[in-house]
């Protein structure tokens, strides 16, 4: 069996697992910026990955702005897009806590962001950093969708989840397991492992590192901090017409995050 590591070097075999929903997903996405925002057509994705959601949002006629960090994810992306949607799409190198594009500022009618990505920021400073610069590209009335798992604190078992895909004739079994949590340090560990099989094709992938963890009341209060606030919570069966309350049990987040009053008055 051959061994590597870090699941981000290899985009084929990451969307076989997280690109099965993209339609669905985009569905979602377009329904929340009508019925919470501008319903504009600029669209920001930080940490767009192999650029699946770019694509789609593209192929619908939407300009759309992508970074990530990772280059094997972006040339991915750049791969996928057909000439004529190329001329809808801007893709940038870049960290999450520290992406600036002072051309955008004030412009961007939907940002978005939905696989637990944010949980990789890795410090209080550096979340803020990410939500404040995204922040600044919004219009006034233009929202973030920020996804994300909550954190039970007080479980005392693993969590695990398990996928399967398809890539041509090989097959893709996706495990992640996330480790006990710990509250003090703010972080629990994680490690995927990607098994694919296929005509002689045995390979594992497997990538470990630390989530940052968030409780309800910490992930508002981080965003308050960066100018931000809940407009809507959903959760991740991607449906308008069911917000999740304020006191559901579900860990699974869509947070629909708006500029605070206070901090609008950027050009549109």
């Amino acid at each position: 069996m051959e061994r590597r590591s870090d699941w981000y070097s290899h985009p084929k075999y990451y969307e076989a697992i997280f690109g099965t929903d993209t339609e669905k997903e985009m569905d979602f996405l377009l329904a929340l910026s009508r019925h919470h925002g501008t319903g504009g057509s600029l669209l920001l994705e930080p940490a767009c990955g192999a650029g699946r959601l770019v694509a789609e949002a593209a192929r619908r006629g939407f300009d759309v702005v992508g970074y990530d960090i990772a280059e094997p994810m972006l040339a991915h992306a750049r791969r996928r897009l057909s000439p004529a949607r190329r001329r809808h799409v801007r893709l940038f190198q870049s960290r999450m806590e520290s992406f600036s594009a002072p051309e955008l500022e004030g412009r961007v009618d939907l940002a978005f962001n939905l696989v637990s990505t944010f949980r990789y920021l890795d410090s209080e400073a550096a979340a803020r950093a990410h939500l404040q610069s995204t922040r600044r590209l919004l219009k006034p009335d233009g929202v973030y969708a920020l996804g994300f798992h909550l954190t039970d604190y007080a479980r005392t078992t693993l969590e695990r989840e398990r996928w399967v895909g398809r890539v041509g004739r090989d097959t893709v079994i996706c495990n992640t397991r996330e480790g006990l949590p710990d509250r003090r340090l703010r972080r629990s560990p994680m490690r995927n492992r990607l098994r694919i099989s296929g005509p002689g094709k045995d390979m594992l992938i497997e990538t470990k590192w630390f989530f940052r963890t968030y409780d309800l009341a910490e992930a508002r209060r981080l965003f308050r901090s960066a100018g931000l606030r809940v407009l809507a919570m959903y959760d991740f069966d991607y449906r308008l017409e069911t917000p999740v309350g304020r006191n559901s049990n579900r860990l699974d987040r869509v947070f629909v995050l708006q500029p605070l009053p206070s901090t609008r008055g950027r050009k549109r």
